[in-house]
Order: C-alpha cells, then structure tokens, then sequence
C-alpha cells in the first residue's frame, strides 16, 4: 500500500517549497510567509503564534499539510483496498507547548470523519491507523506523538 503517488518514471512527486522573511526581534518583529505555488501568502507574529492574534503560524500551517496529507492517504488506502470513499474529513490539531523553558509541538492529534459505504468498523479503524502510519507527513513528524481519533459516519 503506498500512500502517495509515483510519476511516470516511478520517482516521488516534484519538490515543493515555500518562503518566509522575518522583520524585527521576536516579540516586535512580524513576518510573511508564502507558498512557491502562490496559493497562500500571510502575515505571522509572535502573537498569532504564541498569543491569539490575527495571522497565521508555522504550527496552522503544519496542521493544515498534515490534514490534507492524512486524508488523501487514507482516501489511497481504502481505494486499494476496494472501498469508495465519499469523504474523508480530517482536523489536525497542533499542541505547542512550553516544555522545560523550551517550545516544543508535543502532540498532533488528528479528528477524521469519513462516510465509506460498506465497510466495517474494524476494518476502517485497521485502514485509518495504517493511513497515519504511512502518511509522509506523519513520517515527518515521527518524533512528535501523532493520536488518531477516526469516526465512520453515514
């Protein structure tokens, strides 16, 4: 089972890349990041990290690839798996945390409801799990404890 698609010289999918620029010190400075594709570009501070305010932040934005990268994986693996998946939802939850005087992504916890006709529950929590497994993003984040809360919904 791959979770990922090949291209038609069987290599792994093109490069991706994204840029950032930071102005100022931590707590005054503010920076921009952006995609290479252009699909995004937005403004982040200490406070959209570490407080409430308004931007983004490097840990939104790891959330946001591991949700994506979580559900396409698990949509592959019930495909070949003979299942058709009507959705899959996945929310990825980023715990940032301040441990021992340090910053540290302690948790990811990913929330997924999908509707999958004809499957059975067990079945789909075997599939869900490999999914997070095998998933390049969770294979990324390996170090960090990844929690996988998968719910078959009708």
């Amino acid at each position: 089972m791959r979770p990922y698609v090949l291209n038609d010289r069987g290599k792994k999918m093109v490069k991706r890349k994204a840029n950032s620029e930071w102005k100022g010190e931590l707590k005054d400075g503010e920076g921009n990041m952006k995609f290479g594709s252009g699909a995004f570009e937005g403004r982040y501070s200490f406070l959209s990290r570490f407080k409430e305010g308004k931007g983004t932040n490097p840990e939104e934005l790891i959330a946001a690839a591991h949700s994506g990268c979580f559900s396409m994986a698990l949509a592959a693996s019930l495909g070949e798996e003979g299942y058709d998946p009507k959705s899959v939802q996945t929310e990825a939850i980023v715990d940032l945390q301040k441990v021992e005087g340090e910053f540290k992504i302690t948790t990811i916890h990913l929330k997924n409801r999908s509707k999958v006709p004809e499957i059975e529950e067990d079945v789909f929590q075997e599939i869900a799990q490999e999914a997070k497994k095998n998933c390049p993003v969770s294979k990324a984040l390996a170090s960090i404890d990844i929690e996988l809360d998968a719910e078959l919904i009708s």
